[in-house]
């Protein structure tokens, strides 16, 4: 909080601090692990992470502390870290949440449109079609994201963009391994979304978008599904073997792997 002039002057803001380094981690980590180059299962060895990033085990450490209290991380004392791996109850709540969140939003933008904010909109829709053409899932996902929250920023509705921004990351998490599933056609979506928005047709625009985010969840949901299904056997065999209940479905790998092995074992 800035502080009074002691004579009688404005305020002076504090100098701005460097962000703690476990904070810098923390983000390296977090962009990993959305972007699946660290994939849901996978241990993450607290060694290879500091080689990797550049530091000590310290700042890793830490980092990893707060990705667990943000439930990316499961911490599982004596056997380690490993990325979460999401359950189909809480994917599919989230995924309601963020199409409530995002119809509304579409709905006000459609309200509050402004030709700049409809620009914007028809710039991202143009870049991210590129990205799809190309097969460039990564700079898919973060463009899918970023023009989801332009049209939140349109809706002019502070709180909403807020909420929206809190759950922004685990959608880019779930959206991830179904976007070139989604591919073209998640884009041709959003320029019909931007029509909506810009002919003023806030109705319209609610159902567009209320459509569109069901697609990317059925879509996820039934990958997700899948997944679990054909791997139902295999986890059985390994709690089977680990005998102790409430540990990870993966042992340790090396980074470079980033996939899921056999369960930790209790020696």
């Amino acid at each position: 909080m800035p502080r009074s002039d002691p004579r009688g002057g404005p305020a002076i803001p504090k100098i701005a601090r460097p962000a703690p380094l476990r904070e810098s981690v923390f983000e390296a980590l977090l962009d990993l692990i959305i972007d699946r180059r660290l994939s849901p299962g996978s241990h993450l060895a607290e060694s290879e992470l500091a080689e990797l990033l550049g530091v000590s085990r310290q700042p890793i450490r830490e980092a990893l502390q707060l990705l667990g209290g943000e439930g990316w991380v499961d911490l599982y004392p004596g056997h380690g870290a490993f990325v979460h791996v999401p359950t189909l109850c809480e994917a599919d709540q989230l995924l309601v949440v963020r199409s409530v969140l995002e119809t509304e939003a579409a709905r006000l933008a459609a309200i509050h449109r402004t030709d700049e904010g409809v620009a914007g909109l028809r710039a991202l829709c143009a870049l991210g079609t590129a990205a799809a053409d190309a097969g460039d899932v990564p700079a898919t996902v973060k463009l899918n994201g970023q023009f989801h929250h332009a049209v939140t920023i349109q809706s002019g509705n502070a709180v909403l963009c807020e909420l929206c921004v809190q759950i922004g990351r685990r959608v880019r998490w779930y959206y991830a391994p179904v976007a070139q599933q989604r591919g073209h056609g998640s884009w041709m979506e959003h320029a019909t979304l931007v029509d909506a928005i810009e002919a003023g047709k806030p109705e319209l625009a609610a159902q567009i978008m209320g459509a569109h985010t069901k697609r990317t969840r059925d879509l996820y949901l039934s990958r997700l599904a899948e997944e679990e299904t054909a791997a139902a056997p295999a986890v059985r065999r390994r709690r089977r073997r680990a005998g102790t209940a409430g540990l990870p479905v993966t042992e340790p790998v090396k980074l470079t792997q980033m996939s899921s092995a056999e369960p930790p074992r209790e020696t």
